[in-house]
């Protein structure tokens, strides 16, 4: 009688000893891996890229004034680097002419909406015509279909993810922030990038073209990350086309799931 007590007892314990392994393996693969933009069944924006390359993105937001985007793209012109450009339909519909340079100097533009609205709040037929709009201002106007998109403000939710697929288009937000919006100063926004623990290979940089300081910060700020063994790259050079997966802070690893149980 003790020794079937026994037996039963081993068989609870390695049974109850599986479940906690089996648990373990499903917690590793909804804690680190998704499907696209999928994370543990919900959607997220790319924020950065894996890659054993040491490359990164300047990004630039436009929407309300042209001459601090100028500034910018005369800057990126004379240290020879190629970035990526997120303009409103408002603004492209306003200075065409600067929208057309971004193109033509090697630069990706990409939506960032109509009016520059948080669109997370939006109901999906509002969020589908910020989208729209701005996409058909930009392909009237310089015969460019954009399949970029960013959230204004970085805001987003499933559904405006879900919707910019729909339509086409890629979610890109960013993992270093230079919180240049906030006019601490060149040196302010330089130091915020450079001493980021985010940066690293494949890091998405977050700039605001319009920022007080940022033409200003931007020659010091390209010095220093060229000085890091940085090559900067636009979006379309370093993102990856399906099948990729996210982990949790939205960093897009190419291929599905290839590294799951790889520890």
């Amino acid at each position: 009688m003790g020794k079937r007590r026994g037996k039963g007892k081993q068989i609870l314990l390695f049974g109850f000893t599986t479940v906690l392994v089996l648990s373990g393996v499903v917690w590793y693969t909804m804690e680190y891996t998704s499907v696209g933009n999928s994370v543990n069944g919900t959607e997220m924006p790319v924020c950065s890229v894996e890659t054993e390359e040491k490359k990164a993105v300047l990004t630039f937001e436009a929407a309300w004034d042209e001459e601090g985007t100028k500034k910018v793209l005369d800057i990126l012109k004379d240290c020879q680097v190629k970035a990526s450009f997120f303009v409103t339909g408002e603004w492209a519909r306003l200075y065409p002419d600067t929208m057309k340079r971004i193109v033509e100097e090697g630069h990706d533009l990409g939506n960032l909406g109509e009016t520059h609205q948080n669109m997370s709040r939006m109901m999906q037929k509002e969020q589908e015509e910020e989208i729209r709009s701005a996409h058909r201002t930009v392909e009237e106007e310089i015969g460019v279909k954009m399949s970029l998109f960013r959230p204004p403000y970085g805001r987003y939710g499933e559904s405006l993810i879900r919707t910019a697929r729909e339509l086409g288009y890629q979610t890109v937000c960013w993992s270093v922030d230079s919180m240049d919006w906030k006019d601490y100063g060149a040196e302010a926004v330089a130091a915020t990038v450079l001493e980021d623990p985010e940066l690293k290979n494949g890091a998405v940089i977050r700039l605001n073209s319009e920022a007080k300081y940022t033409p200003e910060a931007l020659p010091k700020l390209i010095q220093g990350l060229q000085k890091e063994g940085y090559q900067l790259v636009p979006l379309s050079k370093i993102l990856y086309n399906e099948p990729y997966h996210l982990d949790v802070t939205g960093r897009q690893i190419q291929g599905l799931c290839e590294r799951l149980f790889a520890k």
